[in-house]
């Protein structure tokens, strides 16, 4: 699938950025991303409050291959085809997908906040401090 398609299909959503990533594509309205598109495919973020109503739609989730050749999964589920054709119903998903990245992105947020306040160092940090 091609970026000009995938801005097609999240025009409802407004300015959608893509970018290219592990042979696919990372969608992001701004600082986050809420779909990825692989081999053809789109996949919507979701999260514990948005993942039934993709389940109950007959959706899957994104899954890959690891290195160590363990199917690893992620919390990206196919977006039904019928929503590739229907654009209301594109924004309606779009929109949860946005919603849960959102609250995934306030979570992190929230995590580094509290890590940074007990002293601890992330793995980047004590990187940075050793080199």
């Amino acid at each position: 699938m091609d970026s000009e398609t995938i801005q097609d299909v999240f025009r409802a959503v407004g300015l959608v950025r893509i970018r290219k990533m592990f042979g696919g594509h990372g969608v992001y309205h701004g600082e986050v991303m809420f779909a990825l598109e692989s081999e053809g495919e789109l996949y919507l973020k979701v999260d514990g409050e948005t993942v039934d109503r993709f389940r109950h739609l007959g959706s899957r989730p994104f899954a890959y291959t690891g290195r160590d050749g363990r199917t690893m999964t992620m919390s990206y589920w196919l977006m039904p085809e019928s929503a590739l054709d229907d654009p209301d119903e594109a924004a309606v998903l779009a929109r949860f997908a946005l919603e849960a990245a959102w609250r995934a992105k306030a979570a992190g947020t929230k995590k580094a906040a509290a890590t940074k306040k007990r002293g601890k160092s992330s793995p980047r940090q004590k990187a940075e401090q050793s080199g």
